[in-house]
């Protein structure tokens, strides 16, 4: 009998730890011709503000023209074509209202993301949020 249990413990143990790493591991096979992720990032300690906005091309084609505005007297980055998987991480200039950030593309897209904070980012020196 406890062996039984034991065994059935073990086989749910290892289906749980299999379903976690294909989800969080197994690269994602775009379905959309033109999609993008968007993921401004603000850390806010007594050292001051850090900012990074993190572009990324989650479609199956390239985009073009790529605008991030980040509003307030800040100018925009334009960033002229972004192949699919490929990421760029930006950092909004002097300027920027650091509430949300807004993309637009070419083919359509038109996204607006506000700044989201991480739970537990501290400063490290000047390389940022811990990296």
């Amino acid at each position: 009998m406890k062996t039984s249990i034991l065994a059935i413990v073990l086989v749910a143990g290892f289906a749980v730890l299999t379903v976690f790493l294909v989800v969080n591991f197994l690269p994602i096979i775009p379905t959309e011709k033109y999609n993008i992720s968007v993921d401004p990032i603000l850390v806010k300690d007594e050292m001051g503000a850090e900012t990074h906005v993190a572009i990324k091309n989650t479609g199956m084609n390239a985009l073009t023209n790529i605008v991030v505005h980040y509003g307030g007297t800040a100018k925009s980055d334009i960033i002229p074509v972004l192949n699919p998987g490929e990421k760029i991480s930006l950092s909004p200039p002097e300027g920027s209202e650091l509430g949300a950030v807004q993309v637009t593309a070419d083919q359509g897209i038109n996204i607006t993301k506000e700044y989201r904070t991480p739970a537990s980012a501290s400063f490290v020196g000047n390389s940022g949020y811990g990296g």
